[in-house]
């Protein structure tokens, strides 16, 4: 697999770019701020719908501008597939497969794949859960699109639960004596029960995925952390479920991926903590409460790892969910965004050794010498918002 060409419109910095890419490594050289990482952002936002450096879609659209463009053409078992997305802030945005009409835009996911690795990702070692959440959710709708309407769905009804969590507790706050609040909020919390089986249903599909999904990667990423770190060390994942009263981490392997299992546990879950949730106004036990825990040994990443170790385990999973994918068939496109600077020589070299054979692999860069030579395929110079390809 690999992207023929991207043409944008008023994407970022872009009010028109077209570019022609190739098989192999094609690197982007150019100074900070001139608009190679959004090329690749491009890329990544068709095979994701996302983008991994901004939460909302309005920053891509160029400023004055009121939507923007993307199209790719993607060779995929050698016959083309050409994908247009609009982004329209503050309205759905629309897409196009081989130029028809799809009805939501996660109908094209699936016709390209990427793994995209850049200074960012050291936030899945050492920032938040939600981290890491997402990284196993982009992995699973990777191999699955079909979750994307799962989250999406998951993602609705934890938003209605909690607005009714919050509208009973806002009013027990405030001390209300009416009989028609207290009829209504009884009322309320009476529909509780029904947004708790739509909950542990999408939970239990969303759960066992990951389950999957990581149960899957996990020897993928034992093998890559011992390829970049050279043997210095284990790497190892573990799930901290909400379901679980203790909330002691368990391998993914270990975990029961049974859907109905998990529905009953969540169920379960959430009559153990009702009480709290009406007090809190929220829902406290679900997929968005749990984390991946990243383990060198028997230490936790996180705290403990060295700048080098969190480095070479945040590239790890990457390098391990490029390798599930393209075990998984259809080998995703690597998108490596300005990592060059941030790794020493040792783990430059590391890296470009493990992905020189991959089909197609997109580097960004402020400096040249920062990329290896293994890497030195087409080249294009980015400066001024113009794209240059110079050998």
């Amino acid at each position: 697999m690999y992207v023929r060409h991207l043409s944008l419109v008023d994407f970022r910095s872009y009010p028109t770019a077209e570019l022609a890419l190739e098989p192999g490594p094609s690197v982007f050289v150019g100074p900070n701020g001139h608009g190679k990482t959004n090329l690749v952002e491009a890329i990544g936002y068709v095979a994701t719908l996302g983008s991994h450096r901004v939460a909302t879609d309005a920053p891509l659209v160029r400023a004055g501008a009121a939507r923007a463009v993307i199209r790719t053409a993607i060779i995929r078992d050698a016959r083309e597939l050409l994908v247009e997305l609009e982004i329209v802030p503050g309205k759905a945005n629309r897409a196009r497969l081989n130029r028809s009409p799809v009805s939501r835009p996660r109908e094209v996911l699936g016709a390209l794949r990427t793994v995209l690795f850049a200074p960012e990702d050291l936030a899945l070692v050492r920032g938040d859960p939600s981290e890491r959440r997402r990284f196993a959710d982009e992995l699973l709708v990777a191999r699955a699109p079909r979750f994307a309407g799962v989250r999406a769905d998951y993602d609705r009804v934890l938003k209605q639960r909690n607005a009714l969590l919050k509208t009973s507790a806002f009013a027990r706050r405030a001390g209300a004596r009416s009989a028609g609040a207290t009829s209504s909020s009884a009322g309320d919390l009476r529909t509780l029960d029904v947004w708790d089986g739509h909950l542990a249903t999408l939970g239990a599909e969303l759960l066992a995925g990951r389950f999957e999904a990581l149960s899957a990667l996990t020897p993928y990423v034992e093998k890559a952390y011992d390829a970049v770190s050279n043997g210095r060390g284990r790497a190892r994942i573990a799930y901290r479920s909400s379901l679980a009263p203790d909330d002691e981490p368990r391998p993914p392997v270990e975990l029961v991926a049974d859907r109905e299992v998990i529905a009953a546990q969540l169920l379960n879950a959430l009559a153990r903590v009702r009480s709290q949730e009406v007090e809190r106004g929220t829902t406290l036990v679900g997929p968005h409460r749990d984390d991946l825990v990243l383990q060198l040994g028997d230490l936790l990443a996180k705290g403990y790892a060295s700048h080098g170790e969190s480095w070479s385990f945040a590239l790890a999973l990457k390098l391990a969910s490029y390798d599930l994918l393209n075990a998984d068939g259809g080998e995703p496109v690597l998108i490596l965004d300005d990592v060059f600077a941030e790794l020493d020589t040792q783990r430059r070299d590391r890296l470009a050794e493990l992905v020189v054979d991959a089909s197609q692999v997109l580097v960004t860069a402020a400096v040249a010498h920062d990329v290896p030579d293994a890497l030195q395929g087409t080249r294009f110079d980015v400066a001024d918002g113009e794209v240059r390809r110079v050998r």
